[in-house]
């Protein structure tokens, strides 16, 4: 059996110069994953305070490991990176803060955590190991919310035929391993002329339903603002275009510089004092050597914010908090 390539940190590189660590001051990594992006912080200025977070549970043994290599400077919390305001000590302000949305490629190279539709397994897709599962929502949802968040999440034109057929399907048999399911799709969805796998939509709508993961995006980005002291950077890499969007328009807003009135505040009435501004025009992509290196990063995009020492917005009254 040929064993799963190495965790390749994406666009780390480019991280470490908007992150800019080397004066040193305290960090947060708030998805610890393998650690790359933590080493690397750590070894660009011993003057680095870090704190690693991650809801895996499996990226405990990872962070005791670098935890031993750089006593003092580096301590983990478990949890989601959108309870960051909780599971922070509370009058912690951060210098920088870095955020890599979504599956590692770890999680998809294990079979057993069921992200992948490449591999057969349990259909779960937790990255927590607890709560419903995916087997769970494929089960047990109605055929019109499997096709909204199908369409949703994934982005899939075919979201209503994907719907209509599990809930045909599971009325002989329920869905309990990836393999079944991606084989359903790739019989009721035809193969797209990109060659990509009919099944990779729907595997993406139903891993970001599972998790949550855009709603722990959208809470994430309100509690760094909160958290970043004047002059402190945010850097977040996404996966695909759902992501990308809610940090694009986060900066957009916030920065000012929205092409319309933001959704934040009534129409006509003057928006709160820009609390960030964008360090780059548009996202960050990987370059060709990198993309050679490691095909999985073809997707990624990196977008960074400097934060002002405008007080943080409210989200719900669309004024400064």
């Amino acid at each position: 059996m040929t064993a799963p390539a190495p965790h390749c940190p994406v666009l780390l590189a480019e991280m470490l110069t908007a992150l800019a660590p080397e004066q040193g001051g305290h960090f947060l990594d708030g998805t610890f994953g393998a650690g790359g992006y933590s080493r690397a912080i750590l070894a660009a200025s011993p003057a680095a305070q870090l704190i690693g977070l991650d809801r895996d549970p499996e990226a405990i043994d990872r962070a005791e490991a670098l935890a031993a290599e750089a006593p003092g400077r580096f301590a983990f919390v478990s949890g989601r990176f959108g309870d960051l305001d909780e599971r922070l000590p509370p009058d912690l302000q951060l210098d920088g803060i870095v955020l890599d949305i979504g599956v590692s490629s770890m999680q998809i190279d294990q079979a057993e955590r069921g992200f992948s539709f490449a591999k057969d397994g349990p259909l779960d897709m937790r990255m927590e190991r607890n709560g419903p599962s995916a087997a769970d929502l494929v089960n047990t949802a109605d055929e019109a919310a499997l096709a909204d968040l199908i369409y949703r999440y994934g982005e899939e034109r075919l979201s209503r035929r994907i719907a209509r057929a599990i809930v045909t399907d599971r009325r002989l048999r329920p869905f309990t391993r990836t393999a079944e399911l991606a084989g359903m799709i790739r019989r009721v969805v035809p193969r797209p002329s990109d060659g990509i796998d009919p099944a990779t939509r729907t595997f993406q709508a139903l891993r970001i339903a599972v998790n949550d993961e855009l709603g722990e995006l959208e809470r994430a980005l309100a509690a760094a603002e909160r958290r970043l002291l004047p002059g402190g950077r945010l850097v977040v890499v996404t996966f695909h275009s759902l992501e990308d969007r809610l940090v694009k328009e986060f900066l957009r807003d916030r920065s000012g510089s929205a092409a319309r009135p933001s959704r934040h505040h009534p129409l006509g009435e003057a928006g709160p004092a820009p609390s960030f501004t964008q360090l780059h025009r548009r996202a960050v992509r990987p370059g060709d050597e990198e993309l050679a290196r490691n095909p999985r990063a073809r997707s990624a995009r990196l977008r960074a914010g400097l934060r002002t020492d405008a007080p943080a917005w409210s989200l719900r009254r669309g004024r400064a908090a």
